[in-house]
């Protein structure tokens, strides 16, 4: 597990690698954060998707060399415009991973609220082999949209204040573009069901009543899991 530079058509970028022990070569994911930023929660979801046989790399979309707040405001920029920098620094943390020796070429993508929305866009790009998409915003015309999308696993909470009507707009694209997909709204959990938040973010879950749910969560993961293993690792189920 080591910080490292990622080279992007914008600039460098900071990453976060999380490899398997032993040879390989393993299957790959690119983990995409929250508005937070690459914080100890996500890598640690890069850790357990290591500890699970994939290498794992989480590029921070918010070092693309300026303010970390310029950052944020363009990476959300470049998801309502469907392409910049942000899009710029996925592709590469993409080619970094498919391209190592170590790596069997095969890549999914999983994705957490703003990283969720930048999951389920890149999933019709031809980048990945499965996309997890987190409590991710679901476009309007999500059925054009995601016309040849990789297999898509998409995770909400019913009481996310936020996104109501996201997962059945999802699972309702999806399967009127017969693509292989598994889309659960967990009606006991809210936004960041899947994250273990720290300092302010924690704050913010308390006060608006999201975050962590454990029997959510555990459900969730085995779902993602399972998934990943079948469209992107090809192992049996």
């Amino acid at each position: 597990m080591a910080d490292i530079a990622l080279a992007t058509r914008a600039g460098e970028a900071r990453a976060y690698l999380a490899a398997p022990r032993g040879d390989g070569p393993w299957p790959g994911v690119v983990v995409l954060h929250e508005a937070f930023g690459l914080d100890a929660d996500i890598r640690g979801h890069a850790d357990r998707f290591a500890g699970r046989g994939y290498v794992a790399l989480a590029p921070d979309l918010l070092s693309l060399g300026r303010p970390k707040l310029r950052c944020l405001l363009a990476a959300f920029r470049a998801m309502s415009r469907r392409s910049g920098p942000a899009f710029d620094a996925i592709e590469a943390a993409r080619d970094a991973v498919a391209n190592r020796d170590d790596c069997t070429g095969r890549v999914g993508v999983i994705g957490f609220c703003m990283g969720g929305g930048f999951a389920l866009l890149a999933a019709p790009r031809g980048w990945f082999h499965a996309s997890s998409v987190n409590y991710g915003v679901v476009p309007d015309d999500a059925g054009d949209q995601l016309r040849g999308a990789c297999p898509v696993v998409g995770t909400y909470g019913g009481k996310d204040r936020f996104l109501r009507g996201h997962a059945e707009r999802l699972d309702r694209a999806l399967a009127a573009n017969a693509i292989a997909h598994d889309v659960e709204e967990y009606a006991g959990a809210s936004h960041s069901l899947l994250n273990r938040h720290h300092g302010v973010p924690l704050l913010i879950d308390r006060v608006a009543g999201t975050g962590w749910h454990e029997p959510s969560a555990r459900d969730a993961l085995a779902r993602i899991d399972a998934f990943f293993d079948r469209h992107v690792a090809g192992r049996n189920p």
